[in-house]
């Protein structure tokens, strides 16, 4: 068995790594673009007085930043040939994402809101997998020059994880659906054209069966933003959305009726091992920094790293960080060869502990640095901020710890 890095990937890191230097470094540079990641970063990137959605600037500057790495060919390195991709595969773009989040906050690859050189499109996907040929043929060229832009609302007021009790539903009306409900953390909605809405269509609370998703417009009579969260890392584009009448036609519906939640499972496993990846770079870059910083601190005429209390901590993370990165890779490169659904168990594995890895290298470079570590003129306290979410979303830890559980003790399998 080969675990080595093969050469074609590695050539593609050298070659991102150069069009980082040419081309994306440069405009972070311009123009006082570096507010968007010293220590002025979340002022800078926020509109405080307009709900603490993203500032204008920062998304045009992101915008930037997806044209130069479309132009040269990266940004849609995961899609499908047909889609102008060179069909990465889930390991590749688990490699490139981990090593894009190990060199740190910048323009390259903002985490805050997946903005990426390579970027990360599952809606493309999912509009490939279940959408309509006529879907198909509106909706694909928006995704790719940004006309059209998708939000996400699965999550409600009263449910979260138990999605399958969630109190939105559509009824049919001749042939057109009446939704009525409420969304929360409804993510993009700042900007979105259109909102998966799924809702129930048939079936009892607590059925996977019977759920719909449904692509509605954002500007559709009845659907009302109500306010944007304030999150523990801004800025925000997670909505409170309620739906009064909402009437969409039998185009609007995406997938197949009763069965939207294998739309949800799709979007999640892409979305879920590509996260566990960045958050491992991410907690790498913790630990590479802290160990700079420790070695290069002088504290009782001695280097800081001398320290076993120093060191332990430090190499603990080093060596999870190791094993996590095998089992991420193996996982991604399982998910190349097999449906995702039979991996959900590995894909959890992956992201629940990468999650928190990040949060806890985080957590510990700010302590090993002391008062400039814990100061937001070094990104840990950004980079914990964000990655603490993700112990949440898309299925929190302890969901996730149920489904390899399930797995492990063999609930729900076939005698």
């Amino acid at each position: 068995m080969d675990f080595a890095l093969p050469a074609d990937i590695q050539t593609t890191l050298d070659q991102l790594d150069d069009f980082i230097e040419r081309e994306i470094k440069p405009l972070e540079q311009a123009d006082d673009n570096i507010r968007f990641f010293d220590h002025r970063r979340e002022w800078a990137r926020t509109d405080f007085e307009n709900g603490g959605i993203p500032t204008a600037e920062w998304e045009d500057l992101l915008a930037q930043m997806r044209r130069k790495a479309d132009e040269a060919g990266w940004l849609r390195l995961a899609l499908p040939a047909e889609y102008g991709g060179r069909d990465a595969s889930n390991l590749e773009m688990a490699i490139i994402r981990e090593h894009l989040a190990t060199k740190g906050l910048g323009l390259h690859n903002d985490l805050q809101n997946e903005s990426s050189i390579v970027g990360n499109f599952p809606t493309v996907l999912m509009m490939r997998d279940f959408g309509t040929p006529e879907q198909q043929a509106e909706w694909m060229p928006g995704f790719l020059d940004g006309s059209r832009r998708l939000a996400f609302g699965l999550t409600e007021p009263n449910h979260g994880s138990d999605a399958t009790y969630m109190e939105t539903t559509a009824v049919r009306d001749g042939d057109e659906w009446i939704i009525n409900g409420a969304k929360r953390w409804n993510s993009g909605l700042h900007h979105a054209t259109h909102d998966i809405i799924f809702a129930r269509t048939s079936g009892e609370p607590g059925s996977a069966g019977g759920i719909t998703a449904f692509l509605v417009p954002t500007d559709s009579p009845g659907f009302k933003v109500e306010f944007f969260w304030w999150t523990f890392n801004m800025p925000t584009d997670h909505a409170e959305v309620t739906l009064r009448d909402v009437r969409v036609g039998n185009d609007a519906v995406f997938g197949t009726v009763d069965h939207g939640l294998d739309l949800a499972q799709h979007f999640v496993h892409e979305n879920r091992i590509r996260q566990a990846a960045s958050s491992l770079g991410a907690a790498q870059f913790c630990i590479n920094e802290a160990v700079a910083y420790a070695n290069g601190r002088t504290t009782w005429s001695k280097p800081l790293s001398t320290n076993q209390g120093i060191q332990f901590p430090l190499v603990e993370l080093h060596t999870e960080a190791a094993m996590l990165r095998q089992l991420i890779r193996q996982t991604a490169w399982s998910l190349d060869q097999q449906h995702h659904l039979e991996l959900t168990h590995a894909v959890a594995m992956c992201n629940y502990r990468a999650n928190r890895l990040a949060c806890d290298a985080a957590d510990r470079a700010m302590q090993t640095c002391g008062g400039v570590g814990y100061s937001r003129h070094m990104p840990f306290e950004h980079i914990y901020r964000h990655h603490r979410r993700y112990r949440i979303t898309e299925g929190s830890e302890e969901i996730q710890m149920r489904k390899v559980a399930k797995h492990l003790f063999g609930f729900g399998r076939k005698p």
